[in-house]
């Protein structure tokens, strides 16, 4: 079997439950946000990681650190979630008045990483974990999980704006017919052990 990519986004922030764009703010997990990322424990006690990888955030790093793979994790700066600019902090919706039509996934944001920029980091974590062997687990962010998902797939980094992510939730890249030529999504924003453990005896039951 090729290795699978398990991405985590990280658990809620005030700033994720009010819409606010959150990039290199550091901001702590809410209290909801910290229970809901020690529920992920469970599904990813029975997998084996070759390897550990964490955004350099700290709620990324916090979420590890609530599964309780932070003893082995290696931070990687390219898993960081996308650089807002004069967009930090703010709502899409608050945005808009001032560029109605603004779409962060084809315009980006003004002094801040531009869609091609992120694109080009998901290509490199791409790259490099197809490189190493062994199912790996990532703990990301939001709008740069979703960049991932649809570079792993082939899809160009518009098309990522299809690709809704929760907080705390729990997603897995892998292929079909354990093809490397064919990437696909295995389970995709899971947010509980119940839909994890369906799709993992769904698999099972199809070996």
């Amino acid at each position: 079997m090729l290795a699978r990519l398990y991405l985590i986004r990280h658990g809620e922030t005030a700033w994720s439950l009010s819409g606010q764009h959150t990039g290199r703010t550091e901001i702590p997990l809410t209290e909801q946000g910290e229970q809901d990322a020690r529920k992920l424990a469970g599904p990813l006690r029975a997998v084996r990681f070759s390897r550990v990888f964490t955004s350099p955030r700290q709620r990324a790093r916090r979420t590890c650190e609530l599964v309780g793979l932070e003893a082995v994790a290696e931070i990687e700066p390219d898993m960081a979630e996308w650089d807002y600019g004069d967009y930090e902090g703010q709502r899409s919706v608050d945005i808009r008045k001032g560029w109605p039509d603004w779409n962060l996934f084809h315009d980006g944001c003004p002094r801040g990483e531009s869609p091609v920029q992120v694109s080009e980091r998901a290509d490199r974590v791409i790259a490099r974990l197809r490189a190493l062997e062994g199912n790996m687990t990532i703990f990301s962010h939001g709008h740069f999980g979703r960049v991932l998902a649809a570079r792993w797939i082939g899809l160009p980094v518009r098309q990522a704006q299809h690709f809704l992510l929760s907080t705390a939730s729990l997603s897995i890249l892998g292929y079909e017919h354990n093809l490397a030529t064919e990437s696909a999504i295995v389970l995709w924003n899971a947010v509980s052990s119940e839909i994890f453990d369906s799709a993992r005896h769904s698999e099972e039951e199809g070996k």
